[in-house]
C-alpha cells in the first residue's frame, strides 16, 4: 500500500482538474432538456474506466438512460466487490442562490463548489482514482472488480431493478461497495450502518372546472388550497405523531443499546440547530433529534401549489391544489403497504367538496446491516488509514433504494463508505465536497480494496464472469 499512497499524493492536483472535467457535464435525469448531456456523461465515465484500466466497459441501454459497466477480474481466489453509483445529478434551482455557476467547478478555501461534487460525482471519482493507482503501481488490485454506475438514481432508479435481473448471474459478486452517504462530522469519519426507506406521493384536488372570482363565487364552493391545508394538518397531531392508522404497526423499535450508543456520538444540537437556522428543533415527542433522524419514520410536505403565486393581487378561488409528500420509512416498514394505508387514511379524511387523486410517484425499502459483519469492520480499518481515526458507526435519515434492491435480487451485504459532510448542500444551491475528505477518501478507498482481498473468500465467494459483450 505504500507505493500506491505515494502515488494518490502525488497526483492530487491532477485528481481535482479531471474531477472538474466530470463536474462539468450537466447530467440531470429529471429534466427532458438535458438527455444529451447524460448520454454524454455516460460516455465520458465509460471513457475514464477505459483509462484507468478497467475492462470490458461498456454502455448498457435501458428504457431510459444507459448503464455504465466495467471490471477487472484477475485477482484470482480474492472476494469481488460490486462497486454502484450514479453519474447523473439533480437540478440546480434556484440558480440565483448559487455563488459560483453549478457546472463550473470552483475551489473555495479547500472545498470544491459544483453539482455533483458530493452527489455522487465526487464520491464515485474517488474510487476511479483509487483503481488507478492500484493498477498503475502494482499492475492488479488486491480483489476483483466489478463496476455498475446508473443515470436515474436521481430519478428513482427506474430501469435498476430489470438491469439487475436481467443480469443476475454476471453480476455475482461477494460485497457491494456504495459510496453516496456523508461522514458523521467534519473531522469525524463513520461508517453508516442504516438507511431509512420512501415513499413518496402527490396529492391533486380540484373543485372547479377553472379558477374563479373570489368575490362573485367566494362563499359558494370549498377552496381546495384550503382544504388541501386541512388535509394536511391532519396527518400529525401535535406531538409529531403520525395520524395514518396503522402507520406504526411494523415499526422496529430501537434497542436501548443502540439508543446508548447515539447517545455516546460527538452531537451538539445548539450547533446543529444553529447550522440549520431553525428557531427550535422539533420532533416526534420521547426521542432524541438523533433517534428522530435515524430511526423513526416520518411524514413530510416536500412542496405546495395553488392559485395565484405571481407579484401582486390577483382574487381568485383557485381550481386545483396541489402537494407533494413523502414519509420516511425504518426497518421492517413496507413502502406498498405505508402507501395502502396513506391512501385509506387520506380518502377518509378529506371531503366531499373537492375530488382528490393519489399518484405514487416512488418508494425505497429501508435497510440495515449488523457493525460486525467482517466488511462493515473492514470498510472501519479502511477509513482509519485514510483519515487517521477510528470511525464512528451510524445510521443515515436518508434514502438509497438500491441498497435494499441489491439485498434482494443478488443477496448481496453492502458498505456505504461516504465521505461527504452533512453541510455539504447536496440537492441544493451550492453543493460542494471537501477536498480533504475526497483525497482521503481516494486513499481509503484503495485501503479497503486491499482489507477486502485480505478476507478470507469462503463459502460466499460467487463465480467470476463478466458481462457478455
Amino acid at each position: 500500500m505504500d507505493d500506491v499512497i505515494d502515488f494518490i499524493n502525488t497526483n492530487r492536483d491532477r485528481y481535482v482538474e479531471e474531477l472538474k472535467e466530470f463536474l462539468a457535464i450537466p447530467s440531470i435525469s429529471a429534466l427532458p432538456d438535458y438527455a444529451p448531456d447524460v448520454a454524454r456523461c455516460a460516455e465520458w465515465t465509460s471513457s475514464e474506466l477505459n483509462r484507468i484500466g478497467l475492462e470490458n466497459v461498456r454502455l448498457i441501454e435501458t428504457e431510459g438512460n444507459p448503464i455504465v459497466y466495467g471490471d477487472w477480474l484477475h485477482a484470482d481466489g480474492s472476494p469481488t466487490i460490486l462497486f454502484y453509483g450514479h453519474y447523473d445529478v439533480q437540478p440546480v434551482d434556484p440558480l440565483d442562490e448559487w455563488e459560483s455557476p453549478p457546472f463550473e467547478a470552483t475551489v473555495r478555501a479547500g472545498e470544491i463548489y459544483a453539482r455533483g461534487a458530493a452527489d455522487d460525482k465526487g464520491q464515485i471519482f474517488m474510487h476511479f482514482k483509487a483503481i488507478e493507482a492500484h493498477i498503475k503501481q502494482n499492475g492488479m488490485l488486491p480483489v476483483n472488480m466489478k463496476l455498475i454506475l446508473e443515470g436515474e438514481e436521481e430519478v428513482g432508479s427506474q430501469n435498476l431493478n430489470e438491469f439487475l435481473r436481467e443480469h443476475k448471474s454476471a453480476l455475482g459478486a461477494d460485497v457491494i461497495v456504495i459510496s453516496d452517504t456523508p461522514m458523521f462530522d467534519r473531522g469525524v469519519p463513520s461508517i453508516c450502518y442504516g438507511l431509512r426507506g420512501l415513499t413518496y406521493c402527490q396529492i391533486d384536488l380540484r373543485g372547479t372546472k377553472s379558477d374563479l372570482h373570489s368575490g362573485s363565487f367566494g362563499g359558494a364552493v370549498a377552496n381546495p388550497a384550503f382544504v388541501l391545508a386541512q388535509i394536511l394538518v391532519q396527518m400529525k397531531d401535535r406531538s409529531g405523531r403520525i395520524k395514518i392508522d396503522g402507520f406504526y404497526d411494523d415499526v422496529r423499535q430501537l434497542r436501548d443499546e443502540e439508543r446508548a450508543e447515539f447517545e455516546k456520538l460527538p452531537f451538539d444540537e445548539r450547533r446543529y440547530r444553529t447550522e440549520l437556522g431553525a428557531p427550535i428543533l422539533f420532533g416526534e415527542t420521547g426521542y432524541t433529534t438523533l433517534e428522530r433522524v435515524w430511526g423513526r419514520p416520518t411524514f413530510e410536505v416536500n412542496g405546495l401549489q395553488s392559485g395565484f403565486t405571481g407579484n401582486g393581487a390577483k382574487t381568485v378561488i383557485p381550481a386545483i391544489a396541489m402537494a407533494k409528500v413523502s414519509m420516511r420509512l425504518v426497518p421492517d416498514q413496507d413502502p406498498n403497504k405505508i402507501s395502502d394505508l396513506f391512501e385509506t387514511y387520506l380518502k377518509k379524511v378529506a371531503p366531499k367538496t373537492v375530488d382528490v387523486s393519489l399518484t405514487r410517484m416512488h418508494t425505497g425499502r429501508p435497510w440495515m446491516t449488523e457493525i460486525d459483519n467482517p466488511f462493515v469492520q473492514a470498510a472501519g480499518r479502511a477509513i482509519e488509514k485514510g483519515f487517521g481515526r477510528k470511525p464512528v458507526f451510524n445510521r443515515e435519515g436518508g434514502s438509497i433504494p438500491v441498497v435494499a434492491t441489491f439485498q434482494e435480487i443478488l443477496g448481496l451485504p453492502s458498505v456505504l463508505f461516504g465521505v461527504g459532510l452533512p453541510d455539504e448542500n447536496a440537492h441544493a444551491p451550492n453543493e460542494k465536497l471537501d477536498l480533504t475528505n475526497f483525497h482521503g477518501g481516494v486513499i481509503a478507498s484503495a485501503a479497503l480494496y486491499d482489507e477486502i482481498g485480505a478476507e478470507h473468500c469462503g463459502t460466499a465467494c460467487k463465480t467470476i464472469k463478466s458481462l457478455p459483450h
